[in-house]
C-alpha cells in the first residue's frame, strides 16, 4: 500500500489528507474541468497552451500564462505516471467543480489502462451543516472515510468517459440529458450537471445562477466580498462548486456588464482574482438603479 497515490481536489483538502496518516502520496489536481476550451480526454499540447490562456484571462492576469502551462503539463505527466501505481484512491466532494474534475481524471486514467483505482465521494460529514467539501474536514475525519472507499466499475469508467465529453464540448442536449439520467452510476453527477446548466445565461438577464446569488445579496445590502460571500454561501445548494476567487470573478463581471449592474471601489476597480497583495477588507461593493438589460446573443445558445 505504500505505492498509493491519493488524488484530490483543494489544497486545503490535500494539506490535510498529507496529515491524515495514510500510507502513500498525495497529489493535488489543479483546473476547472466545466469550463473553457479543451478536447476529451487526454490533452494534447494545443489544448493545454489554450487553457494556460483562458486561465490567465479568466483570473485577469492572476495567473501567469507559463505557470499554468508548465503545472498543466507537469500535472498530465504526474497522471500518467500515476496509471502504474499498484493503487489509487480519487478523493472528490459531491459537487460540480469537483465531479467534472473526476470525469477528466477517471477517463484519463481509462485512457492510460489504470487498474486498481478507488473512489471516495463524499457529500457528507456528520456534526458538519452545512457541509461545503473535503476541505473542512481535519485528518483525522478524512482517514475516517478511507474504509469507506470503492473500486471503480468498467461501467463508471465507461460514464465517465461520457461525462468528460459532454463537459469538453458543451454540448447541451448531452448534458441535459446527464443531469436527467436515471440509475447512473456515478450517481452524484447527475445532480452536478444540473447545477452546471444552471450557470447558464438566463435569456431574459443574461446572468447564471452565481451570479443572481451574487447580485441578489449586493442589492440586499451586502457591500463587502466577505459578506457577499457569507449571503451567497447561504443561499447556494450545498455541497457549494465555487470558491472566493470564482465568486469574485462573477462580481467584477457584474460591474463590467454594459450597462453595470454593480460598482465596486477600493484599492483596485476588480476584485483580485487569485492571491493579491491588495486586501478585501479594503472593497466596497455598491449596486447600482435597475436598469434594462439586453440579454446577448449567447444567453440563447
Amino acid at each position: 500500500m505504500e505505492n498509493t497515490l491519493h488524488i484530490t481536489s483543494g489544497d486545503s483538502a490535500g494539506g490535510s489528507l498529507a496529515k491524515a496518516g495514510l500510507p502513500g502520496e498525495v497529489f493535488v489536481w489543479h483546473d476547472i474541468m466545466y469550463d473553457g476550451p479543451r478536447n476529451p480526454g487526454w490533452p494534447d499540447e494545443e489544448t493545454l497552451n489554450a487553457r494556460a490562456v483562458f486561465l490567465h484571462e479568466a483570473t485577469a492576469g492572476g495567473l501567469n500564462t507559463k505557470h499554468v502551462l508548465e503545472t498543466l503539463r507537469n500535472q498530465y505527466r504526474r497522471l500518467a505516471e500515476a496509471a502504474t501505481r499498484e493503487h489509487i484512491v480519487l478523493w472528490f466532494d459531491a459537487c460540480l467543480f469537483d465531479l467534472s474534475m473526476l470525469a477528466h481524471i477517471l477517463t484519463c486514467l481509462w485512457h492510460h489502462d489504470a487498474k486498481n483505482v478507488e473512489l471516495l465521494c463524499v457529500d457528507a460529514f456528520p456534526g458538519i451543516e452545512p457541509f461545503h467539501g473535503l476541505g473542512q474536514l481535519r485528518p483525522d475525519q478524512l482517514s475516517s472515510l478511507y474504509t469507506n472507499r470503492e473500486l471503480v466499475t468498467n461501467a463508471q469508467f465507461a460514464f465517465a468517459v461520457r461525462v468528460d465529453k459532454a463537459f469538453a464540448t458543451q454540448n447541451l442536449d448531452t448534458l441535459t440529458d446527464l443531469a436527467n439520467a436515471a440509475d447512473a452510476s456515478l450517481p452524484w453527477l447527475p445532480a452536478a450537471v444540473a447545477r452546471w446548466l444552471q450557470e447558464r445565461p438566463d435569456p431574459v438577464t443574461g446572468l447564471g445562477r452565481l451570479e443572481e446569488l451574487a447580485l441578489t445579496a449586493i442589492r440586499g445590502g451586502s457591500d463587502t466580498p466577505s459578506k457577499v460571500f457569507a449571503s451567497v454561501a447561504a443561499g447556494d445548494t450545498p455541497p457549494q462548486f465555487w470558491g472566493d476567487t470564482t465568486l469574485w470573478a462573477k462580481i467584477n463581471a457584474l460591474a463590467e456588464r454594459d450597462p453595470p449592474l454593480i460598482e465596486i471601489h477600493g484599492p483596485a476597480d476588480r476584485l483580485p482574482q487569485w492571491e493579491s497583495n491588495l486586501a478585501l477588507k479594503d472593497f466596497r461593493i455598491k449596486a447600482l438603479p435597475n436598469q434594462p438589460f439586453h440579454a446577448s446573443a449567447d444567453s440563447y445558445a
